[in-house]
């Protein structure tokens, strides 16, 4: 695994010392139910205090520019304690779509305020079928005018400013649209995991201003990487603190005047996970740095934590899918972003195609 700076593992324990203090179990409970779906005091300590937003927008937009392997420890402490914010969907999806894109006065209008919290973007993209494909967009433009309908869209429902990829004649290009205007209709979408926010954003002759030039297929293809190697560090993150629980459990639990943990065949299943997840830490460490392809780590490490987080809900037995724990709401959130950006499955067939092995 990359090692660490001494300044990124302060990073690292600056962020876990303050979720542990700020986003335990009942704060996050407490947060989803919120109109935004996030405790907006928490993360405008995150950005004011700790600058999480701007850490992988270059400094010449207003941002700190250290790279994308902060913002990943960051986001695995956030999958740790499951705690909901924008990070990925707006400092992540939306700010590297404008960096990738390459437009000057773009970038220096919207970035800074995304590095500092401030303004929440959207990235529109996928359509009814979840696809992230960079050769694909929901959305038609005639001109500035766009029609059609995105879903999966983070943090979409009020998010401040939307990016819309859409299909303008024969190459995709990316629109910033005011989501204020008439033509712009939002709603949340409640799905199994209550603590990622997504949004379906339809647009009926909505106007957008097209931002860069040329075909974006390619900065859009970049961006779908580094969105799942981001995700595969939040998977990450809720995989071991899962499997951290169940250790606790069995530790706790007495089945036949002994703790279920001292028993070999549980031994043995929790031994299993462990070497699981740290395959996955591996993966995903790897991809941050370029050493292996994002499909890889978003392959794998979404199979992990969903094995792990479905284990979890075994070895705890029947209160593990009970609202008063929160096993059921690692396993929904393992469900959920396994789903993101593209599942398993769409991701091997794409590294089979890479390493030109048929499908059978």
């Amino acid at each position: 695994m990359t090692r660490l700076t001494e300044e990124q593992i302060g990073l690292r324990d600056v962020v876990r010392s303050l979720l542990a203090r700020r986003s335990d179990s009942a704060a996050v409970r407490k947060a989803v139910e919120t109109t935004r779906g996030y405790d907006e005091a928490l993360w405008a300590v995150l950005c004011e205090q700790i600058g999480v937003a701007a850490l992988s927008i270059p400094e010449h937009y207003g941002g700190i520019g250290v790279g994308l392997l902060e913002t990943h420890l960051v986001l695995e402490e956030l999958g740790r304690t499951l705690t909901p914010s924008p990070l990925l969907g707006s400092a992540v999806l939306a700010a590297q779509t404008l960096v990738a894109l390459g437009d000057e006065a773009a970038c220096t209008r919207l970035l800074p305020s995304i590095a500092e919290g401030r303004t929440v973007a959207g990235l529109c993209w996928a359509g009814r079928d979840g696809r992230w494909d960079p050769v694909i967009a929901a959305v038609e433009a005639d001109g500035t005018t766009l029609t059609g309908e995105t879903q999966y869209v983070l943090d979409g429902d009020y998010a401040d400013v939307l990016l819309v990829v859409a299909r303008a004649g024969d190459e995709l290009a990316l629109f910033e649209v005011d989501p204020a205007q008439p033509g712009v209709a939002r709603a949340h979408t409640p799905t199994m995991d209550l603590t990622r926010r997504l949004a379906v954003v339809t647009l009926d002759g909505a106007v957008g201003r097209r931002l860069g030039t040329g075909d974006a297929s390619a900065a859009l293809a970049q961006v779908r990487d580094i969105a799942c190697i981001a995700l595969s560090a939040e998977q990450v993150g809720g995989a071991v603190r899962i499997l951290d629980m169940t250790i606790e459990y069995s530790k706790m639990r007495v089945q036949f005047g002994r703790p279920i943990g001292s028993f070999q065949a549980l031994k043995h299943r929790m031994a299993d996970l462990h070497v699981l997840v740290e395959a996955a830490r591996s993966a995903s460490y790897a991809a941050v740095a370029g050493t292996i392809d994002a499909s890889v780590a978003k392959a794998y490490c979404s199979e992990t934590f969903f094995t792990v987080a479905a284990e979890a809900i075994q070895l705890h037995g029947g209160i593990a899918i009970t609202w008063s724990h929160d096993a059921h709401l690692y396993f929904k959130r393992a469900h959920g972003a396994a789903q993101l950006f593209g599942q398993p499955g769409e991701h091997v067939t794409r590294m089979a195609a890479m390493a030109g092995i048929e499908e059978r």
